[in-house]
């Protein structure tokens, strides 16, 4: 059926808020009924109504939204390119207040240094700490209150000493893995992350992008700043993409969440489970929010009396009722394999298994939620503790203050599966895709180095006796649940 053309006349009558059209990219959408549902507010839209609003629309959302946003049968037609084109009102304080913040850089800001120059993820940072807009670095680099567990999840990994074996042929070294079932050059994935058009205007489809070609999984954040269509369409047809969930107050967008997902063809729905309210990002909510909104959830950022935390005003969505009884529901609705992600004890990854999840990633949300939560690598020998037998029962991942190729290697060796690399691939994205390409290959490199070193050629063949862990070993929990000496207990629980 041949798409209809619509002329000025006609899209300028339709300027009220009963009846409002709008062009974008030559494209006519009716939105009336999307007004009182817009992130932003209905005012921004209705200062368009019957105009074409390209210009505006393309200052804070990214392409395919509307698409992804609006029925169907909200698109009117095509404005008929043989008369002239309409006029694009831009008032002045929408830009400002509703501006893309990529396109501002900071002031004094020092030219970034040529890609082949960067080679470790700290020059990555470096170069973000210079380049990036002062709340694009603050939403990335914030975490937790005093910041003890940011600093202790890497940390923890220098107090692990390697113990390397000699006169091995190491020539030829894999560092292949399968990761629920999906193959992927190497035991790390792309972690989730928000909002990553704060960094680069391709965001997560320059991360779509260089993950295809550097064949590793990239986890797609709920609050992705892309559709997740755009997203999958940015990488290959042979690419994994698994899905983070944060699960909605409003169970039935879940549900519809969870059925395009499937039907995009990802392969893991990854649950968030360790921020039912967002943790207090201070250096986050120092800085004044940009109106930035996520296509995925419909979560906004802005500003209040606490603050212009995008972390926390974007969570507002979140339901903190989410439980462990909740979990079947997610299992059949989405019908795909479940990991749950955050989790912190011992005790709640025998408690996943029994619920019969596929995986589980330990971990503290990068330090971002609760502050003085133990590292995660903590967690991964508090689970060799008091429950092995779950490595044979379902995958481990992990992530959390994990900067070098010898990090991911004593997780390999303490049981991980993979690990998951958050920060340093939205700091790459200063370079777009290329960056991402660049950063992988490094940790690729290090990675392979740091095995020939160690005297492995294979991922199978890591194991816990390469590692010294005694200086940490003191810190490791004994108990499920109870305190090892504290026998008190508050009257509520007698």
């Amino acid at each position: 059926m041949a798409v209809p053309y619509v002329d000025i006349e006609e899209i300028e009558k339709h300027n009220s808020r009963a009846d409002c059209w709008v062009v974008v990219h030559s494209k006519v959408f009716d939105v009336s009924v999307y007004l009182p549902s817009h992130p932003g507010g209905s005012e921004i839209i209705l200062r368009y109504a019957g105009q074409d609003a390209s210009v505006a629309y393309d200052e804070v959302h990214a392409p395919g939204i509307i698409e992804e946003t609006l029925p169907r049968e909200r698109f009117i037609g095509l404005l008929d390119p043989t008369k002239h084109i309409i006029r694009q009102r831009i008032d002045r304080a929408d830009i400002e207040n509703v501006t893309n913040t990529v396109s501002k850089k900071p002031s004094g800001s020092n030219a970034k240094p040529e890609l082949f120059k960067l080679i470790s993820t700290h020059d990555f940072e470096k170069v973000a700490r210079e380049t990036f807009t002062k709340k694009a670095f603050a939403f990335y680099s914030s975490a937790a209150t005093d910041l003890v567990t940011h600093h202790a999840n890497s940390h923890f990994y220098r107090r692990i000493m390697i113990r390397p074996r000699v006169l091995i042929n190491v020539k030829d070294v894999n560092i292949e893995q399968s990761i629920l079932g999906y193959e992927s050059k190497a035991p790390f994935f792309v972690s989730p992350a928000a909002m990553a058009k704060l960094a680069h205007p391709n965001g997560e489809l320059a991360l779509a992008k260089g993950s295809a070609s550097e064949g590793i999984i990239q986890i797609v954040s709920n609050n992705a700043s892309f559709p997740l269509s755009s997203i999958i369409q940015a990488g290959n047809p042979q690419q994994t993409f698994f899905f983070q969930l944060y699960v909605n107050k409003d169970r039935d967008k879940t549900a519809e969440l969870l059925h395009k997902a499937r039907e995009l063809g990802v392969k893991a729905i990854f649950v968030t489970v360790d921020a039912p309210v967002p943790g207090k990002r201070e250096a986050d909510e120092r800085v004044a929010a940009e109106n930035f909104s996520s296509p995925i959830s419909g979560a906004v950022a802005s500003n209040d009396k606490k603050g212009g935390g995008m972390g926390r005003l974007m969570g507002a969505y979140v339901d903190s009722a989410l439980s462990w009884e909740d979990l079947p529901w997610i299992k059949q609705t989405s019908q795909l394999p479940i990991v749950l992600k955050g989790v912190q004890t011992a005790a709640d990854v025998r408690k996943a298994v029994e619920y019969g999840v596929n995986g589980v990633f330990l971990s503290n949300h990068g330090g971002r939620s609760l502050d003085t939560a133990q590292p995660s690598i903590l967690t991964l020998l508090e689970l060799h503790k008091l429950s092995p037998n779950v490595f044979d029962e379902i995958q481990i991942y992990i992530d959390g203050g994990i900067t070098r190729g010898s990090d991911i290697l004593k997780a390999i060796a303490l049981g991980a599966t993979a690990v998951g690399i958050g920060r340093p691939y939205l700091y790459s994205l200063a370079y777009g895709a290329e960056g991402v390409e660049h950063l992988t290959q490094i940790l690729k490199d290090e990675l392979a180095t740091s095995m020939r070193l160690c005297g492995i050629t294979s991922l199978d063949q890591a194991h816990p006796g390469l590692l010294n862990t005694q200086d940490i070993d003191h810190l490791v929990p004994t108990t499920w649940k109870d305190h090892p000496y504290i026998t008190w207990k508050p009257k509520s629980r007698m």
